[in-house]
């Protein structure tokens, strides 16, 4: 019995997708919920699974065809069994075959009776770019899953490994559009031209649109980290260990600064619709995580209820979620105020750019020690620069200084977190 493979049902916010990558072909053995299809949208890249053990059927949509929410797909045999393997008298072909041949097909023959291991998004990718096969990985992940981090170790142990003879390195590539470096005269200079993404296109989208159409501007500060650095290790074994292993960091304090922060200053947490201001009554707080796809900003909701346990455990989750590619729209849909940390890269002092229809966006930067006067003396302290982005259309300077002032504040003195002065 065939089962029609449809596209995922989309958000209103999302009108269509892009199918991504086809993990399996035609033919195919498919087990019940292993990963068929990758549909990329605007936001997230969403995955399709087998509702029942099969063969994979007819592919309707192919990879980079744009699909509407439910669309078909293609078509899946129930019960089926993969195409039969080459009966004997092939043998004597096959046999006459080069060794070098013996070894893809063999590859193939794996692959088809649905041995291959199963990847992430980030570790095909990966994989692709680096022309490794998914059975040379060895996955690390729950049930055999490569994750990135194991895709990443077998590129730099195919990195170190010793030079092929010049036979083998002749080869052909094994993907097609891979660039055979080997094979590259010194000096040669070599392009190599791909599609945007779909998500990287609405970053860039998104990013043009918030320049162009609010009145932007940044206003900065500084905040000594001496105090929350000492409170940081005096508590953080502690705080592990209460907390079933979660780890205190220092976003959560920054989270709770903020919207202690929004709290007093609203119009930091509105947003303009139309020629109407909305006023939010809650903190729902976004933190942006870079992925291998882009810049993805999934949200804390309700931080004004939250512990500092619960942001350090969620954020961590969100990191996994986007690492693996399983980051969901509801995680992303939403937010009255988005804090970005380029200090994780390094970064000494930037001018975020706000993430509409929000009003303002928080950012922070590398920690450096630096000297300061403290009471009459020269100190090093660890410093770090706060930079406030804010549409200038709702938010006067005032406004936008005193929300900086108060998270230096409340930051420089955690107590006052807890106090609520």
């Amino acid at each position: 019995m065939a089962i029609e493979i449809k596209a995922p049902t989309f958000p209103e916010s999302v009108a269509d997708g892009t199918v991504a990558t086809w993990h399996k072909q035609p033919g195919d053995a498919v087990k019940r919920d292993e990963l068929i299809v990758d549909i990329e949208t605007d936001k997230v890249v969403m995955e399709v699974l087998a509702e029942a053990d099969g063969v994979l059927g007819d592919i309707v949509k192919g990879e980079g065809e744009t699909v509407l929410s439910g669309e078909l797909l293609g078509s899946l045999e129930k019960g089926g069994s993969a195409a039969p393997k080459e009966t004997a008298k092939d043998e004597p072909q096959a046999a006459s075959k080069p060794a070098e041949e013996a070894k893809p097909a063999a590859e193939e023959a794996k692959s088809n009776s649905g041995e291959e291991p199963m990847l992430s998004p980030a570790a095909r990718k990966i994989a692709e770019e680096n022309g490794l096969a998914p059975a040379d990985i060895e996955g690390t992940g729950k049930g055999g899953r490569v994750t990135k981090e194991d895709a990443m170790n077998a590129v730099e142990a195919k990195k170190n490994a010793p030079a092929k003879a010049p036979a083998e390195a002749a080869k052909p590539a094994a993907k097609a559009g891979a660039v055979d470096n080997s094979a590259l005269a010194e000096g040669d200079r070599v392009e190599k031209r791909v599609p945007m993404t779909r998500l990287r296109a609405r970053i860039a989208e998104r990013l043009v649109d918030a320049q162009s159409s609010m009145a932007m501007l940044t206003t900065f500060n500084e905040v000594n980290m001496k105090p929350i650095m000492d409170l940081r290790s005096k508590y953080k074994e502690l705080f592990e260990k209460k907390h079933n292993g979660v780890r205190l960091g220092f976003m959560s304090f920054f989270v709770k600064a903020a919207t202690e922060a929004l709290k007093r200053y609203p119009a930091v947490n509105a947003s303009i619709d139309g020629g109407d201001v909305v006023y939010h009554g809650y903190q729902d707080i976004g933190v942006a995580v870079s992925s291998d796809r882009g810049l993805v900003v999934p949200i804390l909701r309700n931080t004004e209820y939250m512990s500092l346990a619960t942001i350090e455990g969620t954020i961590a989750d969100f990191g996994r979620k986007a690492k693996d590619g399983k980051l969901s729209m509801e995680d992303m849909t939403g937010g009255t105020f988005t804090i970005s940390n380029g200090g994780v890269f390094g970064s000494l002092l930037s001018s975020p750019i706000v993430n509409p229809p929000q009003a303002a966006i928080l950012g922070m930067h590398k920690i450096q020690e630096r000297p300061m006067a403290e009471k009459g003396q020269v100190v090093i302290l660890p410093m770090m620069y706060l930079a406030l982005s804010y549409d200038h259309r709702l938010i006067d300077g005032k406004e936008a200084v005193s929300f900086l002032v108060a998270i230096k504040e409340l930051l420089e003195d955690p107590a006052r977190l807890l106090l609520d002065i």
